[in-house]
């Protein structure tokens, strides 16, 4: 089956987890090995694509993570960033 990018959505618009099963789906093509060239180099770049979507998503989630902060008496006072490092 050829895979023809003008019919598929926009990668800027495919929700998080509609990104991730296409990129699933693409990798797992190109690892059986039976794609023609000129197309694994098509759904390839598309995959790049899909990845660095994903990874944006990830991003962006993980800046709004907060974690709840507590006061010397053991009750939350409020909310700073989630340290991931």
């Amino acid at each position: 089956m050829r895979e023809d990018v003008t019919d598929l959505p926009d990668i800027a618009a495919l929700p998080f987890e509609a990104a991730m099963k296409e990129l699933e789906d693409i990798v797992d093509r190109l690892e059986k090995g039976n794609v023609p060239l000129e197309e694994s180099i098509v759904i390839y770049v598309r995959g790049e694509a899909l990845k660095k979507h994903c990874d944006d998503w990830l991003k962006r989630a993980e800046a709004r993570i907060e974690k709840i902060t507590f006061g010397a008496d053991g009750k939350p006072k409020g909310t700073a960033p989630l340290d991931l490092g």
